[in-house]
């Protein structure tokens, strides 16, 4: 079922403004989502309470007040048209961001902590907010969506909400790259990339608040307790390992298969008409990764797993081109 509304988002944050119809007030609120920094000088520590502080604070100062129900959907061309709606991806579109909203929200409800729970309360807001816009866009392009399943509360709010994050922090480093890529090569009309960019950068707002969390949170455990987090944790890479990979072995499959977290995966292969190399695209989104985070405060710590796992692979390609004249030689 697609939403026509949204509720009133958290912290009084203005739903209504004029901004939207206001080109000064749309790039004014545009910068503010994008250049933050924590008005307190000094380093804090890791875990401290100022720590907390600047992340709910970046959180909420960088919230961008757009309101996706009058946003005005650019005409497209035949041609533009029909790429879009072909595209793989919107059931999945719109369903991650669903069941994104509902586990952040049960998580916010189950925290204590009133500065984690109004900010990722906010974020699931927002997750709510990119499903309106979704939902928007493929009524107002007449995509046909597959029948939207209940969104469950999850039993286990941590578990829901490290599973949403962890994988926001891999979809997202690889969207950043794919989104510049059709960018580059005018695989969306310009008017539909501009459209789409708040939404971008809100998600690397998602990942930055998320990873700030994480390392706020394993300073406030005691070792048992850090133990069995970590584990946790570990069991979060593996579980999201083995569904890309099952995805991957699956992605000609029955539509009602892999609907979860496999942005990355459809994205690759929605923008597969576009000449680029497998390392001129985790160059590119090295390079994107880095230029959305790049306004935000340094003392906040950003997501490293991706762009450290994406390092290491193009130095193994890098070799192995090397090593390959040579074998050929031989």
């Amino acid at each position: 079922m697609l939403e026509e509304s949204l509720p009133p988002p958290p912290n009084g944050l203005p739903l209504e403004t004029q901004q939207a119809r206001n080109p000064a007030l749309v790039a004014a609120a545009d910068r503010a989502a994008r250049y933050w920094s924590y008005p307190v000088a000094g380093n804090f520590a890791i875990g401290s309470a100022a720590h907390k502080r600047a992340a709910c604070l970046m959180f909420q100062d960088t919230f961008n007040p757009y309101k996706p129900t009058i946003i005005d959907w650019p005409k497209l061309d035949a041609e533009a048209r029909e790429r879009l709606i072909s595209l793989p991806i919107w059931d999945i579109a719109v369903q991650t961001e669903g069941k994104a909203r509902q586990r952040m929200n049960a998580y916010a409800a189950s925290l204590e902590d009133a500065e984690w729970r109004r900010a990722i309360g906010q974020n699931g807001w927002e997750e709510g907010r990119h499903k309106l816009v979704l939902s928007n866009l493929v009524q107002a392009y007449g995509i046909q969506l597959a029948a939207e399943p209940d969104y469950a509360i999850p039993r286990d709010p941590e578990w829901a909400y490290l599973v949403t994050g962890y994988s926001e922090c891999i979809d997202s480093f690889f969207a950043f790259g794919l989104f510049e890529t059709a960018r580059r090569s005018g695989f969306f009309p310009p008017e539909l990339v501009d459209t789409f960019e708040p939404v971008m950068q809100e998600e690397c707002r998602h990942i930055l608040l998320f990873a700030n969390w994480v390392a706020w949170q394993r300073r406030q455990l005691s070792l048992p307790r850090r133990i069995w987090f970590e584990l946790r944790v570990a069991e979060v890479w593996v579980f999201l390992g083995l569904e890309r990979l099952s995805i991957a072995k699956g992605m000609d499959a029955p539509k009602d298969r892999g609907q979860d977290n496999n942005f990355t995966i459809t994205g690759t292969k929605a923008v597969s008409n576009v000449d680029i190399s497998v390392p001129e695209l985790m160059g590119l989104c090295l390079a994107e990764n880095d230029r959305r985070f790049s306004g935000y405060d340094s003392r906040l710590l950003r997501p490293v797993t991706m762009p450290i796992l994406v390092r290491f692979a193009l130095r193994l390609m890098k070799r192995w081109r090397r090593k390959a004249p040579a074998r050929a030689a031989a």
